[in-house]
């Protein structure tokens, strides 16, 4: 592996919402105890790891997961979970029950944020992220965090629909001398208390 500077990006840790499959944009809930109870695992995982900056969305399950992991993380608003609107708490069962064949990153949310905005705000961050220097590590939200990668990339916005991403789970972004790289994915452990 190359001692190139990376991205870290971590997902927060399961809220109700999360294990429910409802859309979390904007509702501050909080992390279930097995969200806590994961947390602390991923500063386990980034153990040895050297951050120059650590960043999270200011929604409270992203700040809770980072501190509980052993951060103390400075926010940006850019990194908050997609604006879901009139979707906001809804399944995607219940979206494609209203408009059939919904897809969050081709459809977007109405009276919430395009695929465009998400796009545009996910590209403002690439832009700090790159201009950082040393490891960098991001603790947002689901959505996001694909749309940020597949912006990474340089890949068009609906890219992210093929991406997973588990609750809990570490990604790492790359740039070197291939160009900027996804170098790992949804990195998690698997836990029986679920």
């Amino acid at each position: 592996m190359s001692d190139l500077p990376r991205v870290y990006l971590v997902r927060h840790g399961e809220t109700e919402w999360s294990k429910s499959g409802q859309h979390t944009g904007r509702t501050d809930i909080p992390l279930t105890a097995t969200g806590e109870a994961v947390a602390p695992h991923i500063g386990a995982r980034l153990a040895g790891v050297r951050f120059a900056r650590v960043l999270s969305s200011p929604r409270a399950r992203s700040l809770r997961t980072a501190e509980l992991a052993g951060f103390k993380p400075e926010t940006d608003p850019d990194l908050t979970e997609w604006d879901y609107g009139d979707y906001e708490g809804l399944t995607s069962q219940d979206i494609r029950a209203r408009r059939p064949g919904w897809l969050v990153f081709r459809d977007g949310c109405p009276n919430g944020e395009s695929v465009q905005q998400i796009a545009d705000r996910a590209d403002r961050a690439v832009g700090r992220l790159k201009a950082m220097s040393g490891n960098v590590l991001v603790f947002s939200h689901g959505h996001f965090l694909r749309v940020l990668a597949v912006a990474w990339v340089g890949f068009d916005v609906t890219a992210a629909a093929g991406l997973a991403l588990d609750e809990a789970a570490t990604c790492v972004l790359r740039d070197g001398a291939r160009g900027r790289v996804i170098e790992r994915w949804n990195w998690a452990e698997r836990l029986s208390a679920r």
